[in-house]
């Protein structure tokens, strides 16, 4: 393996293509964790690029993804929402050159967003500087390092603490969950949410739980969940600790009868969403502790 340094911009052509390719692959979106751990596995990286940098401890590779994602964004390509990147259409045109023509498609993309035709600086000269997109990228290696370390509590659970955890956040939205399915059942409907206190009101929520953090969800599953509803008085609430195949989405979206899915990611900004509206009993099922940076004002 080559200790030779390559340029940022080297190392990051196969990173930023290889990530495109993986959230093409699997219907267009990822979780950002996943996304990070299939690159990891996928490609081969020199010891330049695994050296852990001194300002984050995060391998080289992974402050250079990170840093030309934000270009990535900047040139309509890719979008981050609550812990799940998003691959546009644009940005899936902008594959079919290859590697090389992708990258530039980025690096012109970002030139027009910011209206300079000045030539992109070096991350070791940006991070010398504390350029704007330096602290950027700060701050999304410290909100990766809080995600990861929330996703691993949440990996550590077994799976009736995380059915636990789904029902806690059921009621802090104001639903009443009456039947949590006993441990040691096996299938059907696992929690069953009402909207009043006596579960007159229609429609009532059958939800489906599959604690499976590293595999995602495949469409049978929600056929599954689909076969136990009834039109008009019930929706179908399906969670999971992961991700969901591109089918399974794809059902979700077409089904005559309401099926909302929720993925690890966005079960995690639910979570922080409704934190404070959580008794202390249940935020100790996953205890959370805010940190806020400075922003921008608004322009």
């Amino acid at each position: 393996m080559s200790t030779k340094p390559l340029a940022p911009s080297a190392s990051a052509i196969k990173s930023i293509y290889k990530c495109f390719e993986l959230l093409k692959s699997a219907g267009g979106e990822m979780p950002r964790n996943l996304v990070l751990e299939k690159l990891a596995n996928s490609l081969e990286f020199s010891e330049w690029e695994l050296e852990p940098l001194k300002s984050n401890g995060k391998p080289r590779w992974i402050s250079v993804f990170l840093w030309y994602s934000v270009n990535c964004i900047k040139s309509g390509f890719l979008v981050k929402n609550s812990g799940t990147w998003i691959l546009t259409s644009e940005g899936e045109s902008a594959m079919k050159g290859g590697k090389e023509a992708l990258f530039q498609a980025i690096i012109d993309g970002y030139r027009k967003w910011s209206n300079s035709n000045d030539a992109e600086p070096e991350i070791s000269e940006a991070i010398a500087t504390g350029s704007e997109q330096n602290q950027s990228l700060n701050i999304e290696l410290m909100e990766q390092q809080a995600m990861d370390g929330i996703f691993q509590l949440i990996k550590n659970m077994n799976p009736y603490e995380f059915q636990d955890l789904v029902g806690a956040l059921l009621r802090s939205m104001g639903y009443h969950t009456e039947f949590i399915a006993a441990r040691g059942r096996d299938g059907g409907i696992d929690i069953i949410a009402y909207q009043d206190a006596l579960g007159l009101k229609t429609p009532r929520i059958k939800v489906q739980i599959k604690h499976y953090p590293t595999n995602p969800i495949a469409v049978d599953a929600l056929r599954s969940l689909k076969g136990i509803l009834h039109s008009g008085e019930d929706v179908g609430l399906f969670v999971t600790s992961g991700s969901f195949s591109a089918e399974a989405k794809k059902l979700s979206r077409e089904s005559n009868i309401h099926i909302k899915l929720i993925d690890g990611p966005a079960l995690i900004e639910l979570w922080k969403n409704h934190y404070h509206l959580l008794p202390d009993t249940d935020k100790s099922k996953l205890p959370l502790h805010p940190v806020y940076f400075p922003g921008k004002p608004e322009s």
